[in-house]
């Protein structure tokens, strides 16, 4: 019951820390708004995918991928908050372990996220986009496996540095990349043979392909099954978790 509080106190913690941070809200539901509909409805005009969907349908999981990257990798500067005032020290010596810290960074990372691409995913009535009562739910599911996934591949970043400069940095070296590289604007299968093999090792690739099997539904669109897009994103949550549970374990 020890764990659990801690786990429960840390997601509490985050989860109102988000609640009264406004701007921080309305700017992780402005980015994927403009990129859909402005960034979306311009390249509309000049990209044709010839897949049976729109460009604007075919992009859609990969802004629910886009919101789940940006909040769930961010969400991680709370560790660096908590460096800088001290906080992460009282964390630590608690009598709880490394584990239970990194369990309940992720999840409140993961919550957050899940919400706002809940939100997000409302919007698909106004593309054209057709999902059953199941498919709604099991989106979600999935929204919620691959946020895991990247809030504590976050962790692990953010255990490797002490402020909020240097992190923000890399994060901008990281995050592009990894939208980019993933299948969200174009199929993984048109780029070059370097870039393709790079999609396969970035875990948001096989998170929106998922969203892809969930939403769109049309096997011409999809780069893996959805059996190795689920394996491949448990598989790594678990390797990510257990890294940092070990790289949290040296700050003692």
């Amino acid at each position: 019951m020890v764990e659990v509080n801690a786990v429960y106190v840390l997601i509490a913690r985050d989860f109102k820390k988000f609640i009264r941070e406004k701007s921080r809200l309305i700017s992780t539901l402005a980015r994927p708004l403009i990129w859909l509909f402005l960034v979306g409805s311009g390249m509309s005009r000049f990209v044709s995918p010839d897949i049976g969907v729109s460009y604007m349908q075919f992009i859609f999981p990969g802004i629910l991928g886009m919101t789940i990257l940006f909040s769930s990798i961010l969400s991680s500067i709370s560790i660096i908050w908590d460096k800088e005032f001290g906080l992460m020290k009282e964390i630590l010596v608690a009598p709880v372990s490394r584990f239970s810290i990194v369990i309940g960074k992720a999840l409140s990372g993961t919550i957050i996220s899940s919400i706002q691409a809940t939100v997000i995913l409302m919007l698909f009535p106004f593309l054209g986009i057709k999902l059953g009562l199941l498919s709604i739910p099991f989106t979600i599911a999935i929204a919620f496996l691959l946020a895991f996934c990247i809030s504590s591949l976050g962790i692990i970043i953010a255990t490797f540095y002490d402020s909020m400069e240097s992190f923000s940095a890399i994060m901008n070296f990281i995050v592009m990349p990894m939208f980019f590289l993933s299948g969200a604007m174009y199929p993984v299968k048109n780029l070059p043979d370097i870039l393709k093999w790079i999609s396969k090792i970035n875990p948001l690739t096989f998170g929106i392909d998922a969203l892809k099997h969930s939403i769109l539904k049309d096997s011409a669109i999809f780069d893996f099954t959805l059996f190795v897009d689920l394996s491949v994103l448990t598989v790594l949550s678990v390797v990510f978790v257990l890294l940092a549970g070990i790289l949290f374990e040296r700050k003692k």
